[in-house]
């Protein structure tokens, strides 16, 4: 399942008639700095960008992320930046595990890193893609072939590729980079500092859970975070199983400095609502 079909799923079913605690409506939210927060995009594709830009600035939000291009210039004018951008079309199934995508990877990450640098862009996300009856190893091996060239291009505009961590279990079947310690090996494999995982907690919490030990044993691997509910991948309240607040301080406890992006599918009808409730939970 893509992104955009889980939107599409989540838009569907909302919460109506639900009274909101007063907290969520509060205007120029606060926020203590200790955490650069960024929303996804692709959760509220049903809001037209500029009034998301606005929304998120009215939040203290600094980034809306998973942009492509043209997008990422709207937001750029506007104030906002875009803490890791879109990368190659093929998306999240075709990925870096299979040699033969290697040739369409690079043509894709060529053009995109030189604009994304005149844009001030520090991040761009890239995908194992599904295993396809591949081992472990040769995933690993097939990645870093794939990935060698795109990173060295990297280092030269000062950008990090970044591989995201995702769930083989529920959302994406088959998915090869679904364990931490994989997406870890490939890394110390590649031995750049222009490469580093995306760590999402929905994610992982699915796959391996012992999210906090994982995270503070696993810091220097990551360099961005996504959030979500689990299970249902809904808000990150009291409804789902995980304490935010505690992970977001665990995280912010190995000295992370980067971006932490609400990536969760509001059920509210008022997805802002929504979103400053996130913001609120991770604000520590």
């Amino acid at each position: 399942m893509k992104r955009r079909d889980i939107i599409r799923l989540g838009a569907t079913s909302p919460i109506i008639g639900l009274t909101l605690p007063s907290k969520l409506f509060q205007p120029n939210n606060k926020l203590k700095g200790k955490v650069n927060h960024s929303v996804c995009r692709w959760c509220y594709n049903s809001i037209p960008l500029a009034k998301l830009v606005d929304d998120a600035q009215e939040l203290g939000l600094k980034s809306i992320e998973l942009l492509d291009l043209s997008e990422i210039k709207l937001i750029t004018q506007k104030g906002l930046t875009c803490a890791i951008a879109n990368g190659s079309k093929l998306g999240i199934t075709k990925g870096f595990n299979d040699s033969s995508n290697h040739s369409k990877l690079f043509e894709d990450y060529s053009y995109l890193l030189p604009r994304l640098s005149e844009l001030g862009i520090s991040q761009v996300i890239c995908f194992s893609g599904n295993k396809n009856s591949k081992s472990n190893a040769e995933g690993i091996e097939n990645c870093a072939k794939g990935l060698d060239p795109v990173v060295k291009l990297a280092q030269k505009y000062n950008i990090k590729v970044v591989m995201e961590l995702l769930n083989s279990k529920v959302d994406h079947h088959d998915y090869h980079c679904d364990h931490t310690d994989w997406g870890v090996s490939l890394v110390e494999k590649l031995g750049s500092p222009n490469f580093s995982l995306l760590y999402d907690i929905y994610h992982m919490q699915i796959m391996e859970g012992d999210i906090i030990s994982t995270i503070t044993q696993n810091s220097k691997y990551i360099s961005h975070f996504h959030t979500g509910g689990v299970p249902g991948r809904n808000e990150i309240n009291e409804t789902q199983e995980l304490n935010y607040k505690r992970i977001i301080e665990a995280i912010i406890g190995t000295g992370f400095s980067g971006y932490i992006a609400q990536e969760f599918i509001p059920t509210r009808q008022d997805l802002i609502a929504s979103l400053r409730e996130g913001i609120n939970i991770c604000d520590i």
